[in-house]
């Protein structure tokens, strides 16, 4: 098979099925990732930064109480009508193009059994050898080139699992997955040890941080239902969780290349409340509308 003819990346898994506990009371009754920047939902950011990058197929891996993501990117009959009425149209702009941006599907996770479980929910709906592509809902990139097209850049030349890296103060490393290995071109490194949240920040040659944007080939499900099975006798896992990573570095980095890409642009870790809040800072300094007084506010504080 030549490259050429090799399947490209057109489906995308996102799982969003998470309780949101760092951002309570609000995601009592909202999901997380609902949760706007300026005026359009975390979610959304996602969505736009995967199609950007060419994904036709959007699998959400959903759970109890996530409705209004589905409502969210689906048709709203009664608001379009009424905006039509009272002659809207700048506002139906923004709502109705979003059922049209890819082909939505949607697949319940019941219980809260790890990242790489709610992965494996969708394996039905990825073709024999087709590669795909995985993003969580909490980390947004601003940049020129989608953060995944910088993935399959070098996925299309190795065809092994690649994940997305960016740079943390040191300090930090713990809070997250991170790699060690060899920088094999500039940004782009080859694992040989990955490690989520690791104890001894120090032994890492570099301080970059994983977040959660992966491109996978179809073996990697296979990989990931022997991880599973290892978590389900008692092997490792903590609270019987699944999780990507630690597959990644359990057992496929144990017998295959696994590489590790520095993203270029701006990222934004909206899993937590600040990196939240600095995003809606930086998008609204972008809008026009919002720049002046937002700055005038800001420096009278």
């Amino acid at each position: 098979m030549t490259k050429s003819t090799l399947p490209k990346v057109t489906k995308v898994i996102i799982p969003v099925a998470g309780f949101g506990t760092r951002f309570l009371p609000v995601t009592k009754a909202m999901p997380k990732e609902m949760l706007p920047i300026v005026d359009k939902p975390i979610i959304q950011y996602i969505v736009e930064e995967v199609v950007a990058a060419g994904m036709t197929d959007v699998i959400f891996i959903t759970g109890r109480g996530k409705r209004a993501i589905e409502d969210h990117f689906d048709a709203s009959f009664e608001l379009e009508q009424t905006l039509v009425e009272r002659d809207k149209q700048s506002l139906l702009k923004l709502v109705k193009p979003l059922e049209r941006m890819a082909r939505f599907t949607y697949v319940r996770q019941n219980e809260p059994l790890g990242n790489g479980d709610a992965i494996l929910r969708a394996k039905h709906l990825i073709g024999e050898g087709e590669p795909f592509a995985v993003v969580f809902g909490d980390d947004i990139v601003d940049s020129k080139v989608p953060a995944l097209t910088q993935l399959m850049r070098v996925f299309d030349r190795y065809r092994d699992p690649v994940m997305a890296m960016y740079g943390v103060p040191r300090a930090e490393l713990a809070l997250y997955g991170t790699i060690d290995g060899t920088e094999i071109s500039p940004g782009v490194w080859e694992a040989n040890r990955i490690v989520e949240k690791p104890k001894d920040v120090r032994s890492f040659k570099k301080s970059i941080a994983t977040i959660g944007k992966y491109i996978l080939p179809y073996e990697g499900l296979a990989a990931l239902e022997e991880e599973a099975r290892a978590v389900r006798a008692g092997k490792r896992g903590k609270n019987a969780e699944v999780g990507l990573t630690d597959m990644l570095g359990n057992i496929w980095v144990k017998k295959r290349p696994v590489y590790g890409v520095e993203i270029k642009g701006d990222r934004y870790d909206c899993g937590n409340k600040l990196g939240y809040l600095e995003a809606n800072i930086a998008y609204a300094l972008k809008r026009p509308e919002l720049r002046r007084d937002l700055r005038k506010f800001m420096k009278n504080l």
